[in-house]
């Protein structure tokens, strides 16, 4: 990799601050004062001081956060803080979440800089089992709560969609609280299949993703890396 890259990869320096930096004397390679962005160098091996401190090229990274409310899942600077913003780690700006959560909604949200694994966990093709924990307008029991669950089993028309839903598992922990299951991802989902059921969802916590449940240990905007078989349970 070239040197101005690889200061570009392991620091928040830009390429063209990564090449002032080196007329500067500010960079040693294995102990040498060097100033050529353009030398090539070997990122296992070789040794790049930057001010005294050494660099080493960010892995990929598997992370699991408790999303509070009001926290956008954006790239972009708006209204909201952005859930970047709450991991604290080098590079940070290069999670992308898996699979987004609105800005009203809590709970677990996987983080990550690995393609692939994101696309395997969020592709249609795995149905991979998504729980959430609605509270409700509206009290939903008995017979009503009954035509709900086979509602949802069958598959539901959403407003402006041509094909139903998958089918997926509704129970109720209380009249004014369900747990819903599904295995897809469509915008608004969860909120608009219980519109489809004549309710209106106040507030939306997504408990698990697949295999992976959000701990009991983090506390709503605090953060864990995801163990190894977390990781490869997708």
């Amino acid at each position: 990799m070239r040197l101005d890259r690889f200061l570009s990869e392991t620091t928040p320096l830009t390429r063209s601050l990564a090449k002032r930096a080196l007329k500067n004397g500010e960079v040693t390679l294995n102990g040498e004062p060097i100033k050529q962005a353009a030398t090539h160098i070997d990122t296992q091996e070789d040794v790049v001081v930057l001010n005294g401190a050494r660099l080493a090229l960010v892995g990929l990274r598997y992370i699991m956060l408790n999303k509070p409310a009001d926290v956008e899942c954006t790239a972009r600077r708006g209204l909201y803080p952005r859930v970047i913003d709450l991991i604290d780690l080098p590079k940070a700006e290069r999670l992308q979440p898996v699979g987004r959560l609105d800005v009203d909604t809590t709970g677990l949200l996987l983080l990550t800089d690995d393609g692939q694994w994101s696309h395997r966990v969020t592709s249609p093709r795995h149905r991979c089992a998504k729980v959430y924990v609605a509270e409700l307008a509206e009290p939903m029991e008995g017979d009503v709560a009954e035509w709900a669950i086979n509602q949802v089993a069958e598959g539901i028309m959403l407003d402006g969609e041509e094909t139903p839903t998958q089918p997926a598992t509704l129970r109720f922990l209380a009249p004014h609280q369900a747990e819903l299951t599904i295995t897809e991802g469509r915008y608004h989902q969860v909120k608009r299949m219980f519109v489809a059921l004549g309710n209106h969802v106040e507030a939306l916590h997504r408990r698990s993703i697949g295999d992976i449940e959000l701990t009991d240990d983090l506390a709503p905007g605090e953060w864990r890396e995801l163990t190894p078989e977390e990781i490869a349970s997708f």
